[in-house]
C-alpha cells in the first residue's frame, strides 16, 4: 500500500486544513482532535510519510522512532494527564478501525476511562 498524499492529515501538514496545534518541532505535529472522545483529545503525527505503525517501525530510524514517543510522553505531561492517568491509543489498519492513513497516537484523558468505552466510540 502506498502514502496516500490526499489524507486529510498530509493536508494539515502542508497547511491545507487549519489545526489546533499543541506542538509542533521538525519531526511531529500534535493538535487536537476535531471530535474528541475525553476532556483531553490530542493527536500527535509523525511529519514523515508514514501509513501505520508498521510501516513507522519498519521504515523509520531508531533516533525518529525514540524521538516520537518520549516527545507524546513529553506532550502528555504538557497537557497535565500524566498524574491522574491517560491513554495511549494508535490503530493499524482498516481491520483495526484506522480511518487516516498516516500513523498517529491519540492522547486521551482528563477522565477515568472505562474499559472497552474507547473501542466502541473511536475510530479514526
Amino acid at each position: 500500500m502506498a502514502y496516500d498524499n490526499e489524507n486529510i492529515f498530509a493536508k494539515i501538514l502542508r497547511g491545507e486544513i487549519p489545526n489546533n496545534t499543541v506542538y509542533e518541532d521538525e519531526n511531529i505535529l500534535a493538535f487536537h482532535d476535531i471530535a474528541p472522545k475525553t476532556p483531553v483529545h490530542v493527536l500527535v503525527i509523525p511529519k514523515g510519510a508514514y501509513i501505520d505503525m508498521d510501516d513507522f517501525a519498519a521504515n523509520g530510524t531508531a533516533a525518529e522512532i525514540g524521538n516520537f514517543f518520549a516527545k507524546v510522553g513529553e506532550i502528555a505531561r504538557g497537557l497535565g494527564v500524566h498524574e491522574q492517568g491517560y491513554r495511549m491509543v494508535t490503530n493499524n489498519g482498516e481491520n483495526a478501525g484506522q480511518i487516516v492513513p498516516h500513523f498517529h497516537v491519540h492522547i486521551m484523558g482528563g477522565q477515568k476511562i472505562k474499559e472497552g468505552s474507547m473501542a466502541r466510540g473511536m475510530n479514526n
